[in-house]
């Protein structure tokens, strides 16, 4: 699914997401990422949401958004209470969706200027499987 042709200005876009990974640039990633519109981290060590705990988000802490989008892969799922309050006790807004709509919701924030980062768990586990 193609989701931006053009980058606008210098910031970074989700180009697409498909099962070969999440392309931000020229770029395509197999594994999961975090990214804001300045940069990716592709060094995540996240699979499953499950993993999403505070010893493993300080790569997105250091980025310091106001929001945070989670891409869940190819099915939406959901944070636990105390994952959720990871974010609410930052002041930091928190939206967990499937990776297609977390790309397409990052783009549109990058594009309005908001101070957003996501982490995007990629379609296609490593192993394979969705």
């Amino acid at each position: 699914m193609d989701l931006v042709l053009d980058n606008p200005g210098d910031s970074l876009f989700v180009r697409s997401v498909t099962a070969e990974g999440i392309q931000v640039g020229d770029e395509l990633y197999r594994k999961p990422i975090v990214l804001n519109a300045e940069q990716v981290i592709d060094e995540y060590p996240i699979f499953s949401i499950e993993q999403l705990t505070e010893q493993n988000l300080g790569g997105l802490l250091s980025l310091q958004p106001d929001v945070v989008l989670i891409g869940t892969g190819a099915q939406q799922q959901f944070l636990q209470p105390r994952q959720l309050m990871f974010f609410y006790s930052r002041n930091m807004g928190v939206e967990v969706m499937n990776t297609y709509a977390a790309c397409r919701t990052f783009n549109v924030l990058v594009s309005e200027l908001r101070n957003v980062a996501a982490v995007l768990i990629p379609i296609q586990s490593p192993n394979g499987s969705s």
